[in-house]
């Protein structure tokens, strides 16, 4: 008996937890686009050393600063993101502009990057090898890529954000109470 006790318990309290998540996106569903704009920043960040080593060995002409500006321009992405969406204001249109400004630069850089490798490891002389001593070269070229899909993704998660916010607001995660329905009018009448 007490175990069927402590079991609707837990799955009150997972539909609870799941309830108030849904509330929290109802309020602000530009958190979605903010989890994926996260994913891509903790992506290339995470594994920054292998994009380094790829850098170093290759040292193709401005790989260093499409390096260091990805590296920037994913954080100012963040500041830009959460100026947009500033909480109980209107979004800042301005902003918005700036933060596809520097989407597109990231993808921009990514993809200069990603030519830089390619053409080190397919020119005709002095061609770099990818060995097992190497194997963080294709690590990095699978990253800066990973990095732009996920730039790529949050793009389009801004553009239809208006169309999916429409449709969490739809959904209905008001709470039932028992009781509520034989509830009378009060009068507030003095009398």
């Amino acid at each position: 008996m007490a175990n069927q006790k402590t079991a609707k318990k837990q799955g009150r309290g997972i539909r609870e937890f799941f309830r108030k998540s849904m509330v929290s996106l109802k309020r602000s569903p530009q958190n979605i686009p903010l989890a994926a704009l996260l994913a891509a920043f903790f992506i290339y960040s995470l594994n920054l050393s292998s994009i380094a080593d790829t850098t170093a060995r290759i040292n193709g002409a401005n790989m260093g600063q499409c390096e260091f500006a990805a590296m920037l321009f994913s954080i100012l992405a963040f500041v830009v993101f959460l100026r947009t969406f500033q909480r109980r204001k209107p979004t800042n249109k301005v902003m918005l502009g700036l933060l596809f400004f520097m989407l597109a630069l990231l993808v921009g850089v990514d993809a200069v990057y990603i030519s830089r490798i390619v053409d080190a490891t397919t020119r005709e002389e002095n061609k770099i090898v990818v060995d097992a001593s190497s194997a963080y070269i294709t690590s990095a070229q699978t990253i800066v890529t990973l990095h732009v899909v996920f730039v790529g993704i949050t793009a389009l998660l801004l553009i239809l954000l208006p169309v999916y916010s429409k449709a969490i607001r739809k959904i209905n995660t008001s709470i039932e109470v028992e009781g509520n329905g034989s509830m009378a009018a009060i009068d507030i009448t003095g009398d």
